[in-house]
């Protein structure tokens, strides 16, 4: 049990937002090294100043041992707390120095989704400050959320761990893969490449460590229909990848949306359409997602999905196609009967 500071006459204000800070990243990482990383400080020290919080305070708000992080119910109700309050203290700021805010929106890499709808946005929203911030895959852009270094990303959310609680996500895009091969490929020939073809080719597997829900998707994609796996290599951008596609002569999954280089085709895989769902995430609590929101983040987010639904970006391909297991389940609710039937 610890002691209260109050009682023995302590008057120390125990809301530091430093401290603050560091206790709601060691909660979201459950872990005080990837913590301490994140805050780009000691993991000695980090384990020092929760300490410190603690002993302010007069409870415990972590249990931990040699092998585990755990919240203790002070330590959920501090933190759900804590989160509030580092967003207010950072709209105070906005608020007293006049600054405009920009919604910060990652695009993850050139030719996806996020890239495309930066430019949308600006002429759909003029008025809206958007600015572009590149990272590495979901799960790099999930910490860029937690530690308001950005205010959207975008990702395959079902594919990647639980999302923490205070994130929220909205179904953008069923989009559908192809793969980039070189030209002279015997691939190539075909215009729309079936799946199954792809058994004589082995596969080009490229993927940014951050992107740990794409590398899923592969490894579903390839497991579920018996390809092989040529080489792994792990790098970021279509460009790095097409420079591989080109190097070791193999096919590589991508989008749709990227055109290749000169030397290299993309294929739209079909029988069936392998389709990745992208959904837009960004911080807010249950249980309006989208409604509990203003400003200019819900103007941004609205209008994020009204463009997909008006694209149909939202709708299966009317043909067979293929989700993951763990996908079809997350959606199976909201597919209507027809697209039901056309799942493989």
């Amino acid at each position: 049990m610890m002691s209260n500071p109050r009682a023995n006459g302590e008057h120390q204000n125990p809301v530091d937002l430093r401290l603050v800070r560091y206790a709601v990243t060691l909660a979201e990482e459950l872990h005080f090294g990837r913590a301490a990383a994140r805050l780009v400080i000691a993991q000695q020290t980090l384990s020092a100043q929760i300490g410190e919080l603690e002993h302010r305070l007069g409870v415990l708000l972590f249990l931990r041992d040699r092998r585990s992080v755990e919240l203790t119910a002070a330590g959920k109700l501090f933190v759900e707390g804590g989160r509030r309050l580092l967003a207010d203290a950072a709209d105070l700021v906005l608020q007293v120095t006049g600054a405009v805010r920009p919604v910060r929106l990652d695009e993850i890499t050139e030719g996806l989704i996020g890239a495309f709808l930066a430019q949308e946005l600006r002429v759909n929203l003029p008025e809206v400050l958007i600015e572009i911030v590149q990272t590495q895959g979901l799960t790099a852009g999930l910490r860029q959320l937690q530690d308001g270094d950005i205010d959207l990303t975008f990702g395959r959310v079902h594919g990647h761990e639980a999302l923490p609680r205070n994130l929220q996500h909205q179904l953008v895009s069923f989009a559908p893969l192809g793969v980039v091969l070189a030209a002279n490929h015997p691939l190539a020939q075909w215009d729309q490449l079936p799946v199954e073809k792809l058994a004589s080719s082995p596969l080009l597997v490229h993927t940014a460590p951050q992107a740990e829900d794409w590398a899923d998707w592969i490894d579903c994609f390839i497991s579920r229909f018996g390809l092989a796996v040529g080489r792994r290599l792990h790098g970021h951008g279509r460009g790095a990848v097409n420079s591989a596609v080109s190097a070791y002569g193999m096919p590589a999954l991508g989008p749709l949306t990227v055109v290749p280089p000169p030397g290299l085709v993309l294929r739209p895989l079909c029988e069936p359409i392998p389709v990745c769902p992208v959904s837009v995430v960004w911080v807010g609590s249950q249980p309006n997602p989208i409604g509990e929101l203003s400003g200019d983040l819900a103007q941004v987010i609205k209008t994020i999905i009204e463009l997909a639904e008006e694209w149909g970006w939202r709708s299966l391909p009317p043909q067979r196609w293929w989700l993951p297991d763990l996908d079809l389940r997350a959606f199976r609710a909201s597919l209507s009967a027809a697209d039901l039937r056309n799942a493989t």
